[in-house]
């Protein structure tokens, strides 16, 4: 007989004192329910599962001074915890858009920004990719503050299933849109040595390029899973003569992951279209601050924002990125690589 789904399901059960899976960490993926689990969980310096918890908040609402009755842009909507500060700075009288691409989060995180009383006076979400900007304009008109926080979302990193992550086995996927375009492992699928080595190098300054390519390519069995990457990776790195457990081999796993990563999302070509649109959707006097979490990133941002002030476009960007401060760096780990980049619309 099938089992009757309206009757009440008894919670996932799981062995030891602390679940390991991410389907498991049933009090964490229920912060309604299980607000203590959450709170003790964040004061170990750990992100709860299927949560997100934002970068820099305070030097972003430093830099972008959001006033009520502003009209503002989030073009990476996440969780929404930035949007949320934002939105409390733009009342009353003010707007807030949110743009997000990934069609499991972006409707979670406007039903839940809604239960908290952000009502469509106040804000509105769009599911499209932030290189749409242009197209988007003639509809809306240029905005006094326009933010984006490049990172991925804890809740993107932590769940296997959606392939960001190599702590816990699952597809390699590592798209942001998994309705559009091909998974990872299709892509790896289809480079040769040379290929895959121009990737490395070029979307994560991977020093053991040439090696990991040599590998990976030649590998008898396609490589479907993150596990079977990571554990790929790791054979490479032991033949440089490093264990499994130094600190370089994970370095390497991660870069290569952000490079496959970064291929299959386009990243590099949607921020330069966003980059190169930014300057004209800001009104005069407007703010734009974006948020970067590695090299590639921040040097597109940097000489963007450095061509818009030699042109006139811009009257005033950082002189150097702002950091996250040594308390949120041990309170929240995953902010150490961030860099936050200002510019004010001439």
């Amino acid at each position: 007989m099938p089992e009757d789904s309206s009757l009440p399901q008894r919670r996932i059960r799981y062995k030891g004192t602390h679940p390991r899976r991410f389907e498991e960490k049933y009090k964490e993926l229920d912060p309604a329910r299980f607000a203590a689990e959450q709170a003790k969980v964040m004061a170990r310096g750990h992100t709860p599962a299927g949560s997100h918890r934002s970068i820099m908040v305070r030097e972003f609402l430093e830099v972008l001074a959001p006033k009520p009755g502003e009209r503002a842009l989030d073009a990476t909507l996440g969780f929404g915890g930035h949007a949320r500060e934002v939105m409390a700075r733009l009342r009353p009288g003010g707007h807030l858009l949110g743009l997000d691409v990934d069609p499991l989060e972006q409707p979670r995180t406007e039903a839940r920004l809604r239960e908290e009383g952000f009502d469509e006076s106040l804000f509105t979400s769009r599911r499209m990719n932030f290189a749409g900007l242009p197209g988007l304009l003639p509809e809306t008109g240029p905005f006094d503050v326009i933010l984006a926080d490049l990172g991925l979302s804890s809740m993107q990193i932590d769940n296997p299933a959606r392939g960001f992550t190599f702590k816990m086995d699952g597809p390699l996927d590592l798209r942001m849109n998994p309705q559009r375009g091909k998974p990872a492992s299709d892509l790896l699928a289809s480079l040769n040595e040379s290929a895959l080595t121009e990737l490395l190098v070029t979307n994560a300054d991977e020093p053991y390029a040439e090696a990991i390519a040599r590998s990976l390519c030649s590998a008898v069995a396609p490589i479907r899973s993150t596990r079977q990457l990571a554990e790929a990776v790791a054979a490479v790195l032991a033949l440089e003569g490093l264990e499994r457990r130094d600190p370089e081999t994970r370095k390497a796993t991660q870069r290569t992951f952000q490079a496959l990563r970064i291929a299959v999302n386009d990243e590099f070509g949607v921020l330069d279209a966003f980059l190169a649109c930014l300057p004209r959707a800001l009104k005069p006097g407007g703010r734009a601050a974006i948020l970067t979490f590695h090299s590639g990133e921040d040097r597109r941002v940097k000489k963007a924002f450095l061509e818009a002030q030699r042109t006139g476009q811009f009257s005033a960007i950082a002189e150097t990125p702002l950091r996250p401060g040594p308390e949120e760096r041990h309170d929240n780990p995953r902010s150490a690589p961030a860099k936050l980049r200002w510019a004010k619309r001439a």
